[in-house]
């Protein structure tokens, strides 16, 4: 089940990263690892560094993807995306954490929400 479970988030962060680039967004990394955690994605949309997290269910069962995003996890986030500005020089680089969330049920629904926690 494991398995599954992580081939199907893959394909979950693949519709975000396609959902993005149609937004205009350039894609730096994908599954951007450091000593504290993952990025899913990290973008950069106009002059800002945007870290994203994707959340994909295949039913509202157990909540929205973004309400899995909590506080344990937003810290994980914050603290590789610090990793990620410094070991890459953008420390003075402007940038926002936001969140897609899939359903991917009969039909693929996408929520977005940018700047989803400071």
């Amino acid at each position: 089940m494991k398995k599954t479970n992580a081939v199907f988030g893959k394909k979950g962060e693949e519709e975000a990263k396609k959902f993005l680039q149609d937004k205009g967004f350039g894609i730096l990394a994908q599954n951007y690892r450091s000593p504290f955690g993952e990025v899913d994605l990290i973008c950069k949309d106009k002059n800002e560094l945007v870290f994203v997290e994707v959340k994909t269910r295949r039913n509202l069962e157990f909540g929205d993807g973004a309400e899995a995003v909590d506080r344990k996890k937003q810290e994980k986030i914050m603290k590789t995306a610090f990793y990620f500005l410094k070991n890459q020089h953008f420390e003075a680089h402007p940038f926002r954490f936001d969140v897609v969330s899939i359903l991917s049920g009969s039909d693929l629904k996408i929520s977005y929400i940018p700047r989803a926690f400071p």
